[in-house]
């Protein structure tokens, strides 16, 4: 009889240390989840490098002029981003982006905006070699899956590519700010409050910044 007993007591010890492993695979992996714009809670206001500006052959894209109750900031896209530019502009041209605020604001970090009430698919993410979220580039907010983005974007105020690991490889930076810098400073700098959405941060506009109308300019 004892001897029947000694294949279970393996066969258990086998399965607590498989038990174990598999905990710890599930812990490592929800560690590795990248933080984004619609959920973190971690930035600095101090960006650690200097500021380089991206390729002049991506900076002769289309223009897009947001006209917002705080002034107006004036955006050029980038034409290596086709997938990115082409659904902004769509959503330029349809007007969507008109009467929505910038609803998500921290100060030496970024201010995001584009919520909209229509249904946008899903975009593919364009990463590529020279992707830089550096002071006053645009990018598209997404989840923590790939290729979520579709109609949020932010607008970086800091070197976030520095200041935040993996931030370069996992936003889409697909424009810049070439007018109205400091209506940008002066929405991040705005007064906020808790957000209701993120337990914990503050970044809610006490008085929101709203888009008075979005369109392509020469």
């Amino acid at each position: 009889m004892a001897n029947k007993k000694t294949p279970k007591k393996k066969s258990n010890r086998q399965t607590i240390i498989i038990g174990i492993i598999a905990l710890i695979i599930i812990v490592i992996g929800a560690y590795a989840v990248i933080r984004q714009p619609g959920s973190q809670n971690t930035n600095s206001s101090n960006p650690t490098t200097t500021p380089t500006t991206s390729p002049a052959s991506n900076t002769n894209g289309t223009k897009v002029l947001f006209q917002t109750t705080a002034g107006n900031i004036t955006i050029q896209l980038y034409t290596d981003k086709p997938i990115t530019t082409a659904n902004f502009i769509n959503i330029v041209q349809k007007g969507w982006y008109d009467g929505t605020t910038f609803h998500r604001v921290i100060a030496g970090f970024m201010i995001q905006g584009g919520a909209i009430s229509q249904t946008i698919p899903t975009i593919s993410d364009e990463i590529g070699t020279n992707n830089r979220n550096l002071p006053y580039t645009i990018a598209m907010a997404k989840t923590n899956q790939p290729n979520s983005a579709t109609s949020e974007f932010f607008i970086n105020v800091a070197d976030n590519g520095a200041n935040n690991p993996d931030f370069d490889s996992t936003y889409t930076v697909f424009g810049s700010v070439i007018s109205g810098q400091s209506v940008v400073d002066a929405i991040a700098n705005a007064p906020v409050t808790a957000n209701p959405s993120i337990p914990g941060e503050v970044s809610t506009p006490v008085n929101p910044v709203s888009i008075i109308k979005a369109t392509i300019i020469p």
